[in-house]
């Protein structure tokens, strides 16, 4: 009762709005381990979130406060991320020693270029990377844009809950921040590891591949867990909650996992598989030192082993909470079965210590 993990005035809630559900996440920290103060998930009504996009505002803010009043957090300033689609990036060279307004000013002018979309429509934010590799004279700077809309509607929908979004993050970064705590779960020298993140969420499949802990590809396919619940639904005659909650649970009949699950596991593999052939088309690898995977899909027993079976490369699930303490009203059995699902939250809780 040292008070080690102590709550600092700045912490944020990370905050996953995804197709299906709203994650919620709390972290504390002392030195350097983190602790699990509050998690809780809750369900999104059908077609409330659109392929990413808040489709229905009044739907998403009230599983906002559900899942705030399930975690019992006290905290009411929240992280959230917008998809990678719908943000572009860009890496620019600009001169060294610019103050952070002349950067600015800067970066204004030349956005105009790489943006497709009138400037007052979109919200940018950059960050300077570091010396040019060619030339010490200049950095490099991180631009990122995305349409005020998408950012606004977030902001939105967490203020029906009483949250204030503090930060907007975008997927991959919070994605790239969690995978930063799993690199020593993979052992070994991992200074030039290539890391293969495959997040199968419930509609939509996204693969980034890192490479010394940086995102070097990114790519969404529709594909996700919700075709298997559609599956059961078909086959077993199921409403959409008893599909989903027969998944989680169980007692299904026996031809079940012959029948349903085991092609929709080799369907899986194919996902994985193509995506990384994609991955190997683009550019300078040909292979990745390992899979993990993320999403609520990742949580199907046996997944891990099929995948690394049919591919040969390492398959792991995440777990980004492996090596954390866990608050006295966290459960930690839902929380190990939710873990690979809450990945991009946990990355946006990380944004409290930056």
């Amino acid at each position: 009762m040292l008070g080690l993990f102590t709550k600092k005035a700045n912490t944020l809630l990370g905050i996953d709005i995804s197709s299906t559900s709203v994650k919620l996440l709390e972290l504390s920290r002392s030195g350097s381990r983190y602790k699990v103060e509050a998690y809780s998930v809750e369900p999104l009504p059908p077609n409330a979130v659109v392929e990413k996009n808040i489709a229905e505002l009044e739907g998403v803010g009230q599983a906002l406060s559900r899942v705030l009043a399930k975690a019992k957090s006290g905290v009411k300033t929240a992280a959230v991320a917008v998809a990678g689609s719908a943000v572009i990036t860009k890496t620019i060279e600009m001169e060294a020693g610019l103050s952070e307004d002349d950067l600015e000013n800067q970066l204004k002018i030349e956005a105009d270029q790489y943006i497709p979309y009138p400037l007052e429509e979109v919200a940018i934010d950059f960050e300077v990377q570091g010396a040019a590799p060619r030339n010490p004279e200049r950095v490099e700077v991180l631009l990122a844009a995305c349409r005020k809309e998408n950012v606004e509607v977030r902001e939105a929908a967490l203020a029906l809950a009483g949250l204030t979004a503090k930060v907007v993050d975008v997927e991959a970064y919070a994605l790239e921040r969690a995978y930063s705590l799993l690199e020593a779960q993979l052992g070994g020298g991992h200074d030039e590891l290539t890391v293969a993140v495959v997040d199968i969420g419930a509609t939509m499949t996204t693969l980034s591949v890192l490479h010394n802990g940086r995102t070097i590809y990114t790519r969404e396919q529709l594909f996700g867990g919700k075709q298997l619940t559609e599956e059961i639904q078909r086959r077993y005659g199921l409403s959409v909650e008893e599909a989903g909650l027969a998944k989680k649970q169980g007692g299904l009949p026996d031809d079940y996992d012959s029948e349903v699950l085991q092609p929709f596991k080799e369907a899986v593999v194919q996902q994985v598989s193509r995506s990384l052939q994609f991955f190997f088309a683009a550019g300078q690898f040909n292979d990745v030192d390992y899979i993990l995977l993320a999403g609520g899909t990742a949580s199907i027993p046996d997944l891990d082993r099929l995948i690394q079976q049919k591919i040969g490369t390492q398959t792991l699930v995440a777990n980004p909470f492996a090596d954390m303490a866990l608050s006295s009203k966290v459960n930690a059995g839902a929380l190990a079965s939710d873990a690979p699902a809450l990945m991009i939250a946990c990355g946006l809780a990380m944004r409290s210590f930056d």
